[in-house]
Order: C-alpha cells, then sequence, then structure tokens
C-alpha cells in the first residue's frame, strides 16, 4: 500500500492516549487509516475521531494541530503517514 507523509508528532499525553499531530501536508479525516513511525514506534490505526482545541472535527489541513486518541506510544517527532489504499 501506498503512504503518504502528512504531519509529526508535536507532543504525546500518556495518561489519556492522545497524541498532538502537527498537519504538515496534505489533509486527514476521520475514517482515514495512518501509520505512525519513528524510532521505537511503528503502528497503523484508524483515525476515529479528532479534535482542534478540544472541539471535534472531522478534518484537517495543513497547518492545524490535532489531537487523536492512539493505540499506542507515539513519540515527540514520530511521523505521521496517510495510507492510501
Amino acid at each position: 500500500m501506498e503512504e503518504q507523509k502528512v504531519g509529526v508528532v508535536t507532543h504525546y499525553f500518556g495518561h489519556i492516549q492522545v497524541a498532538a499531530i502537527e498537519i504538515t501536508d496534505g489533509e486527514l479525516c476521520v475514517g482515514d487509516t495512518v501509520h505512525i513511525k519513528g524510532h521505537t514506534s511503528d503502528f497503523t490505526q484508524q483515525v476515529d475521531s479528532m479534535q482542534i482545541e478540544h472541539d471535534a472535527v472531522e478534518t484537517a489541513a495543513v497547518g492545524q494541530v490535532i489531537g487523536m486518541r492512539v493505540k499506542e506510544h507515539a513519540r515527540e517527532h514520530d511521523e505521521v503517514f496517510k495510507v492510501i489504499p
């Protein structure tokens, strides 16, 4: 499967398992599948929901920072790729 880089993890909130992701390329939508990869992180999951400043959003574009619940530990500087089926 093809992947397109869409962003980078800027912070991880371990107590609530949420990654703050800055969108750097393209856009990300609820329902997309993302691949989060870094030095020790490497997992794929579906985007179930996203928030910007505690408000639920369906789509995020370049320059926005979203909060997304993740199933595994993400780390700052991990790259976020959108999986293209």
